[in-house]
């Protein structure tokens, strides 16, 4: 072989491998073409054009994606190529509970401290004993207030249970006249239908028994709210 022939071979053997190496760069540079904008996008790997399939190649050092001339790592968004994974989209977390609502709070004034023996008229004690009740309201949001009347079995059941709402209704009247909205006010009168002294209290009309009746004339306020 001449030195002409052998440096012909050389040239050959040097283009053939650059022949297929600029194959594989001409598919690794290769870009796919956007449809709405009509403008060839860089595409980071290789791969088939039917199906999209990145091309990846099995060796020693584990499964390779075959990249193109463009990539960079913005474009190396193909899961399970170069460190690559989709990250599931977290469930939303669930909605925090709702705070408990508190029972309603009642309190109950004996409409002896509040009124006069067989009176709807409020006291000046009464008064005092509402105030300290209008402090108490003060940090707390409330929804409603209800004044419940009630009376004891002495007289007539229909007096008494008139007796027993105008009771409750002079409770309101004083709890407005300290700024609680009329509509946030809900008056009921129970007369003696709800008795707490059961059958403690016997005999008749005395001095003794009206004593003993005392709890049973009472007024219940009943608050809803949060504090």
């Amino acid at each position: 072989m001449n030195k002409l022939s052998a440096k012909k071979k050389l040239i050959g053997m040097i283009l053939l491998p650059a022949f297929f190496s600029g194959a594989v760069v001409a598919q690794e540079t290769g870009a796919y073409h956007d449809h709405d904008t009509n403008v060839a996008q860089p595409k980071g790997y290789a791969s088939e054009a039917n199906d999209g399939d990145v091309w990846r190649s099995s060796n020693n050092l584990g499964n390779h994606c075959w990249r193109t001339g463009y990539w960079d790592e913005s474009l190396a968004i193909v899961e399970g190529c170069d460190g690559y994974e989709k990250v599931a989209e977290a469930e939303p977390a669930p909605a925090p509970a709702p705070p408990p609502v508190a029972p309603p709070e009642k309190l109950t004034f004996s409409a002896d401290a509040l009124f006069d023996f067989d009176s709807a008229t409020l006291k000046p004690n009464g008064k005092v004993a509402l105030d300290e009740f209008v402090r108490g309201l003060e940090g707390v949001n409330f929804d409603v207030i209800v004044a419940v009347g009630h009376a004891d079995r002495i007289g007539n059941p229909d007096y008494n249970q008139r007796l027993s709402v105008r009771r409750a209704e002079s409770v309101k009247d004083y709890l407005m006249s300290k700024g609680i909205p009329d509509n946030r006010i809900f008056t009921d009168g129970k007369g003696e239908t709800q008795p707490v002294t059961g059958d403690t209290c016997q005999g008749k009309t005395s001095r003794a028994l009206k004593e003993c009746l005392a709890p049973d004339r009472r007024v219940e306020i009943e608050v809803a709210g949060t504090r």
